[in-house]
């Protein structure tokens, strides 16, 4: 299992992935989930993969084909990310297809789902989820984020703070605090981390971390979270007793 973020604000783009492809008992092992692509000046597109990891390669290799043997659409020459990310969902779509169940292996799952993030020309910079099926969404004022993989644990902190208006730097803490809580509860998901802060019409992949799971800030920011729930946590207010009551019997 993976964990993945896309959070679009008005300031640019704050991307965080895991790197854990599978953490058996005595088996774990990594491959990141974050590829940045050589494009052409204009451009700057960040992917971020989960799911079968046999099909996000086929996928990556495909998209880096097409760009360098100049096909008729390649992520070059696309003129905008939803017409980048509907590319991506055909190959996606077409390698799936290629890779679905093997003779023998009946339980074997091909799909894929990536988020696409980043700034095409003059148009504004943003993010699409591209489902398994090929199709695909985008962020909104209401929602300026995306998930894949294990979302369930890092949503409740991102629905709370992440706002379009948000700046870049609490943005990526708040999706550092969304990855933590994450690998806090679900053993699939684990270091190393990997952030990208883009700010609008940079077109530079500049403010990149990858953080390893001893790393001191990953640690200070932990620590400093739990501390501050705890704290928030004693100063909730206490039930009124005179409210209860004894349950009667249903059956």
């Amino acid at each position: 299992m993976t964990y993945c973020i896309a959070a679009s604000i008005d300031e640019g783009l704050v991307l965080v992935s895991d790197s854990r492809t599978n953490a058996g008992i005595d088996n774990v092992s990594t491959y990141g989930k974050m590829h940045a692509f050589d494009t052409s000046d204009d451009r700057t597109l960040i992917l971020l993969s989960a799911g079968n990891l046999a099909t996000t390669q086929a996928v990556l290799e495909q998209v880096h084909r097409d760009r360098v043997k100049g096909a008729e659409i390649n992520l070059n020459t696309v003129d905008c990310l939803s017409s980048a990310a509907h590319y991506l969902g055909q190959v996606s779509l077409e390698k799936q297809q290629q890779h679905k169940n093997p003779a023998g292996q009946s339980a074997f799952d091909s799909s894929a789902s990536f988020i696409l993030a980043g700034q095409i020309g003059e148009d504004d910079h943003g993010a699409y989820m591209i489902y398994a099926e090929g199709n695909s969404i985008t962020t909104s004022t209401h929602t300026p984020f995306l998930q894949i993989g294990e979302t369930k644990y890092g949503k409740p902190i991102l629905d709370r703070f992440l706002t379009p208006h948000t700046s870049l730097d609490e943005a990526a803490m708040c999706c550092l605090v969304s990855m933590d809580s994450t690998i806090r509860s679900n053993a699939g998901v684990g270091a190393p981390i990997e952030l990208l802060i883009y700010r609008k019409d940079s077109f530079s992949l500049g403010e990149y971390y990858c953080f390893q799971d001893d790393d001191p800030y990953m640690l200070d920011l932990r620590h400093s979270w739990e501390e501050q729930l705890k704290e928030a946590f004693s100063c909730l207010p206490a039930l009124d007793k005179s409210d209860a009551h004894p349950l009667k019997a249903k059956l």
